[in-house]
């Protein structure tokens, strides 16, 4: 017997309007750096309200460029979510700096400002303020931006803002009540359009902020030879960081369908939350009053006492239909390649972890898929 056809996670949305984009640079000649990744820049910082934006190879590299222009030393501590990828606090290791974990909330899964206030009023009074706090915006999913940029602020401590799941997301200003743009509040704002993100280049990030200097000196960095003749002397280290501009003509093809991309996800989620609303042991991911999700994600807690049936035997489950899920996040401050960095908070995240699952939520799932999903969750819990 044939097995079904595989429903992904979240696989790369692109069609013809993106690879017309891709298709008219090259045969106008416009595939260059200048051409197409400088309006990749343009385009972005107007989608975001942001004004200064440099194109690069990955999300995890804006970050690393972000800590690098803060210029972490050995040993000094950068803030950082738990409840988020190891690619957040990967690059605070690069820069040999060391992560110190603040647990999440659970009204958004975000950092906690509570938890962080805590650890920075603790480090105040010992004069060893971290060099950075660093919050991710889980699972297209604002965090309490405000108030955090805020307790940043008291402190004087730069905030950098993990977008790479979020590109889209909005949170409500404090003061205004405007929406804005995740990866705004902060000093800087990093974005990913990986192969499994909202919108997609197959590869290439973003990093955005107000201050100009600071972007100029990212985008002399993001080379090997930053802003030098080849026969030059070279007074710094640069990376391998430069977006390439066949990605970012197609990343333009895709910013100009940002909007649709969420909307579709958003219904995806709303697919979901009523084909299951009947069923006992299912509890979806809130959406936080203070700002409007992407819903990137599906992402569900399942009780297993109520609804029959685990979180690990229903993601194998699924495996076995030929449907793809994952369970959420494992905590950063679990991870053994962390063993040993400083945590603040209580079981937040751990709970999360321990009962959460993302479910198949690309922009390209047709209602069929949906319902097979929904059809596999109700026969393992015998609904």
């Amino acid at each position: 017997m044939t097995p079904p056809a595989r429903i992904p996670l979240s696989a790369p949305h692109i069609d013809d309007h993106e690879f017309e984009t891709l298709r008219h640079g090259v045969v106008a000649g416009e595939i260059s750096l200048a051409e197409q990744v400088g309006a990749f820049e343009r385009e972005f910082a107007a989608a975001i309200g942001r004004p200064q934006v440099a194109a690069v190879s990955s999300g995890t590299a804006a970050l690393h460029l972000a800590l690098r222009m803060l210029a972490v030393a050995p040993g000094e501590e950068v803030f950082c979510s738990t409840f988020s990828s190891s690619a957040t606090a990967n690059p605070i290791r690069y820069e040999r700096g060391v992560p110190v974990f603040i647990d999440c909330e659970a009204t958004s899964w975000n950092m906690d400002p509570t938890r962080l206030e805590e650890a920075l009023a603790l480090r105040a009074r010992s004069s060893r303020l971290p060099r950075a706090v660093m919050v991710t915006h889980v699972y297209g999913q604002p965090a309490d931006i405000d108030t955090i940029a805020a307790i940043c602020e008291r402190h004087a401590v730069p905030l950098i803002e993990d977008a790479a799941e979020s590109l889209g997301a909005v949170y409500y200003d404090a003061g205004t009540g405007i929406p804005r743009a995740v990866g705004t509040r902060g000093w800087m704002g990093a974005y990913s359009f990986g192969d499994n993100k909202i919108i997609s280049s197959s590869g290439g990030g973003m990093l955005a902020s107000a201050d100009g200097s600071a972007i100029a000196k990212a985008k002399r960095l993001r080379t090997p030879e930053p802003g030098l003749p080849s026969s030059d002397p070279h007074s710094q280290i640069g990376f391998e960081y430069q977006m390439n501009p066949l990605l970012a003509a197609l990343g333009r093809g895709q910013l100009r369908l940002l909007d649709e991309r969420i909307e579709a996800r958003r219904k995806i989620f709303a697919f979901y939350e009523t084909a299951l609303r009947d069923m006992a042991g299912i509890a979806f991911m809130p959406e936080a009053p203070w700002g409007r999700s992407t819903r990137w994600l599906t992402c569900v807690l399942i009780d297993a006492e109520k609804l029959g049936v685990d979180r690990d035997a229903l993601h194998g489950a699924m495996e076995a239909q030929n449907i793809e899920t994952r369970p959420v996040w494992m905590p950063l401050h679990q991870q053994p390649v962390f063993s040993g960095c400083e945590y603040f908070g209580g079981k937040v995240a751990e709970d999360i972890f321990a009962s959460g699952l993302c479910l198949p939520s690309g922009s390209n799932l047709t209602e069929t898929d949906l319902q097979r999903v929904v059809d596999v969750v109700r026969r393992v819990a015998g609904r």
